[in-house]
């Protein structure tokens, strides 16, 4: 299955006061700027799964003789650097009752622990029945028992070939997650603006100390990749929200343009954009583009059906991202031995994963991953103080 670095929520139900009031013409959602923001969670995550149906797109091409061009206008790897900025967005979004309260730290944990684990040991675990069983289906197939035990840790370890990367390839970005989530319930024992300063210093004094002790034996290297700084991004939008910062439309439409133009800038000079460490080129666009969607002014309004149909995928994104590597290899699979690839063509293919993934993932949501993430929160006991309002809608691990 396609992996790498081509790589990404808490829903709760609003209490009596918070829950909105239906718009005419619409359904009622009471805080646009976080819809946005799910929308764009639905864009990056559609954006890693198109990647991966590209790639076993030119495979099966090559399989029948025939040749397959990809359309790559942006970087579409990108969109885990979306998921980085949106993660640290909405953890300072989500924990403002938490910051300097006794138990907080032990709180956000169970409840982050509650939302990335089961479905996160169910991929791998999944990915590991089939690895064992059909190992012909997989790109490559490191199974160690250490090197499992550490992937179910989240603790980053080097594969045979010297790749950094869990037995479940897309387990990567979660390795980043988790430590990122260790420094923020850290720095939830102090109040909001101390614990904003000293995340940011940690993630800053992290990479700094990567580059000056350079090169740092696995999993410190890791650890200290500048790719941390995407987390620092979306704390800093994140504040930026919740000390009321809210911007134009023009000026939020300009930097969702600006975000935009630099990621078809890294897809058009890709020798230029690899010189330059990951969170400038793809980075700051994803940061500006996210910046747009989240600084948008507070308020209900009424959204189009399009509008909620994306949110909706962006709430399922988590199992789109951890899922669509399996729906791709299977549709790939269908189309060889079916013969619907020479029939069809390559697009037909890409748009029949893509389909199917989007299906399965907002399945999946529904009646697996929302449900055992709820029980797992009652065995956790993570649904005491600081449960989610209305406001708290947005959920994000990556991606």
């Amino acid at each position: 299955m396609a992996g790498g670095r081509d790589g990404v929520p808490d829903r709760a139900m609003p209490g009596p006061r918070d829950r909105p009031k239906r718009a005419v013409g619409g359904a009622p959602r009471e805080h646009a700027t976080l819809t946005q923001v799910q929308v764009l969670r639905a864009v990056a995550a559609a954006s890693v799964a198109t990647s991966h149906a590209q790639h076993d797109a030119a495979t099966l091409e090559t399989q029948i003789g025939y040749s397959f061009q990809a359309w790559n206008p942006i970087p579409w790897s990108a969109g885990v650097d979306v998921f980085f900025v949106i993660s640290g967005l909405i953890m300072v979004h989500a924990s403002q009752r938490l910051f300097a309260k006794p138990g907080g730290a032990r709180l956000f944990l169970f409840r982050r622990l509650a939302r990335i684990v089961p479905l996160y040991w169910t991929a791998t675990t999944l990915y590991l029945g089939v690895a064992l069983l059909a190992p012909a289906l997989l790109n490559q197939n490191y199974v160690r028992s250490e090197f499992v035990v550490a992937s179910y840790l989240f603790i980053p370890a080097a594969r045979p070939d010297g790749v950094v990367q869990p037995v479940y390839e897309l387990g990567w970005t979660l390795n980043y997650e988790m430590l990122f989530y260790v420094l923020f319930a850290a720095a939830l024992a102090l109040p909001l603006r101390a614990a904003a300063a000293a995340l940011l210093a940690a993630l800053v004094a992290l990479v700094t100390a990567g580059r000056l002790a350079a090169p740092l034996p696995e999993p410190l290297a890791f650890w200290t990749d500048p790719i941390l700084l995407e987390f620092a991004y979306g704390v800093t939008i994140g504040l930026m929200g919740v000390w009321g910062v809210r911007l134009r439309g023009s000026a939020r439409a300009g930097l969702a343009a600006a975000g935009l133009a630099g990621l078809l800038l890294a897809a058009a000079f890709p020798d230029i954009a690899r010189t330059l460490p990951r969170p400038l080129d793809y980075g700051l666009p994803a940061a500006l583009a996210v910046a747009g969607a989240a600084l948008a002014p507070s308020g209900r309004s009424t959204e189009s059906r399009l509008a909620r149909s994306a949110a909706a995928v962006g709430d399922a994104s988590y199992a789109l991202y951890l899922l669509h590597p399996f729906v791709i290899r299977a549709t790939r699979i269908l189309f060889w031995r079916t013969g619907l690839a020479g029939y069809l063509g390559p697009w037909a293919f890409v748009a029949a994963a893509l389909a199917a993934s989007f299906g399965l993932a907002l399945i999946t949501y529904r009646y697996f991953e929302k449900p055992l993430t709820a029980q797992v929160r009652r065995l956790l006991g993570a649904e005491g103080m600081g449960r989610s309002s209305s406001r708290d809608r947005v959920h994000c691990s990556p991606p």
